[in-house]
């Protein structure tokens, strides 16, 4: 009985806990429509851009569907490394709204014709409103070039209920 009432316990707390936690998959080409860039005009090619950027997100989750608002801080230092940073705010199609903290390193990889910049790091969810207000989430985060100016960002992680 005891064995019994143990088992049905934990797969009650599994089935709970899954029911909380919600897969996120979602991708968002964002397209520059402010930047502010800083060269250090100190004979190197490092730099620091300051950009706002739109997008539509597609995907899985309540991220899916929003539009996408990204306040960056991209500290970058050719060819040698980079740490953007910044919030990405999603505006749900009912105007809930996610901010979203993210933070990147970047590090440039040799090719043949010139070397590649690649963005892997991490995004938190801080705050939201509506269906986002009493929710928490992390996850991955990957920016990758979608054209000259455009880029690709991918997020993979979970949403939950905050504690």
């Amino acid at each position: 009985m005891f064995k019994t009432l143990v088992v049905s316990s934990l797969f009650g707390l599994a089935t709970l806990t899954a029911a909380v936690a919600e897969p996120v998959s979602v991708k968002a080409v964002m397209v520059p429509q402010e930047t502010i860039r800083m060269d250090f005009g100190d004979g190197s090619k490092h730099f620091v851009l300051m950009v706002r950027r739109e997008g539509k997100s597609e995907g899985t989750s309540a991220l899916a569907g929003a539009s996408v608002s990204e306040f960056g801080w991209h500290d970058i230092n050719p060819p040698k490394d980079g740490d953007p940073h910044g919030y990405l705010q999603f505006t749900a199609e009912n105007g809930d709204i996610a901010n979203i903290k993210f933070t990147v390193r970047a590090v440039f990889i040799k090719e043949e014709e010139k070397p590649r910049l690649t963005d892997y790091g991490y995004w938190e969810l801080v705050s939201g409103t509506g269906q986002f207000e009493n929710m928490t989430g992390i996850g991955t985060l990957t920016i990758k070039p979608a054209s000259e100016t455009d880029r690709l960002f991918t997020l993979d992680g979970e949403l939950g209920a905050r504690p």
